[in-house]
Parts: C-alpha cells; structure tokens; sequence
C-alpha cells in the first residue's frame, strides 16, 4: 500500500525550536537514503503521522521532500514521549520498490478455537511477525485463523501462511499464540508445568523478534 505525504523542510535543530514545532502540531523527522545528497531535514502534520502509524504503519510512503522530489520511503524509527506516548521525532528510509526490504506486520486472530469454547484460554505471544518482500507486497496485516486450535494446543511461526512472495524471518519454531487449560482444572505439577511453558514460549517469541530493520 502506498500513501502519499508532503513534508516541510526544516531548520530548527536547537531544543527550544523543536519544542515550539511540536507545539504547532507538527513532529520533526529525517529522511535517509542512499539517492540523496545529505539526510533532509523534515516537518511532518502530527495528525497525519499518528493516522498512519495507527492504520498503516508499515506502508510504502511517496513523500514529497524540498529540494529532493517525491521519494519512496518506509518509517524506520519512531520516538516517543515516555509517559504521555506523544511522538517526538520519526525516521524514514528512502526505499528501492524493486529491492526487498523486512519489515514487522501486525497478526490479526480470526476465528472462534475449539478450546477457547471448551473454557481454554487464548493466550497471544506474538502480536507480530518480521517479514521480508518487496516494499509494494508488504501485507497490512497477517490473517491466523485459530478455529482448530484445542485446548492445550499451540499455533506456531512456522504454521502462519503468507500470500507468495512473502517470507517470515521470525524463527518458525516461535509461538504464536497457545489456548491454556484453566488453572482450576490442573494438579498443581501441571500448572507449574504450563506456566514454565508459557515462559520459555515467551522468551523464545521475544528473540524471535529482536531484529533490527534492514533496508536493502
């Protein structure tokens, strides 16, 4: 998906300047890439960034950057304002649309599992996965249907089918989402079993995601 965006250039650098640009209503951000002459410095619409980041936040950008022209760019970095999560200053990457890139895609869970009915519980490990294509062929999000998951079962990486052209870099052998057994109906040496489980489930899915963006 690609969305269209025009920047400001932007001259402020000093603290006090950019606090006075965000107070205005616009984030202060930087364009990187290999095609231009030095990084540009931008003004973006806050309004604009968080509809994009809320809705699309891996989307191919054609920006309209001062001096440079349109520019096909992907959001490498966000950052945020601890306690009130306000954005503060965004980083894209000049793209090439015929090189692939990696990127995090939101999982979206659809259907009714087996075991949830059965009084299991849907318990999400991954809320995302990495993938690597073409920039034009990155997916909004990745559909994991769970209707034939059952209680105690697990939905791996390695199980998540992804439209052609697509590969996961996530390690496949990561879980995805697992629909517990109420504690209630355990021994105690089997919910100590499960929540032992459930931890290394977690540890493994939280290496699984420390990649970095690689733009190629």
């Amino acid at each position: 998906m690609s969305i269209s965006m025009t920047a400001e250039q932007r001259t402020t650098h000093m603290k006090s300047e950019l606090r006075s640009l965000r107070a205005s209503g616009k984030v202060p951000g930087v364009v990187y890439g290999k095609q231009l002459a030095s990084p540009a410095s931008i003004a973006l619409p806050e309004k604009e960034l968080l509809a994009l980041l809320r809705s699309h936040p891996n989307a191919v950008v054609e920006l309209e950057i001062p001096d440079a022209g349109k520019q096909s760019v992907m959001i490498a970095a966000v950052q945020r304002e601890k306690l009130s999560h306000k954005l503060l200053h965004v980083d894209f990457h000049q793209i090439n649309m015929n090189e692939e890139v990696t990127a995090h895609v939101r999982i979206d869970l659809v259907g009714d599992s087996q075991g949830e009915r059965e009084g299991g519980i849907v318990q999400a490990l991954l809320h995302e996965l990495e993938v690597r294509c073409l920039p034009g062929s990155i997916p909004d999000t990745i559909p994991v249907d769970v209707t034939g998951l059952l209680m105690g079962s697990s939905y791996l990486v390695g199980d998540v089918q992804v439209p052609a052209g697509v590969t996961i870099v996530t390690d496949p052998s990561a879980v995805l989402v697992t629909i517990l057994v109420p504690q209630k109906d355990l021994t105690a040496e089997e919910a100590e079993a499960q929540e032992v489980e459930a931890k290394e489930a977690a540890s493994r899915s939280t290496e699984a995601q420390m990649h970095e963006v690689d733009f190629a």
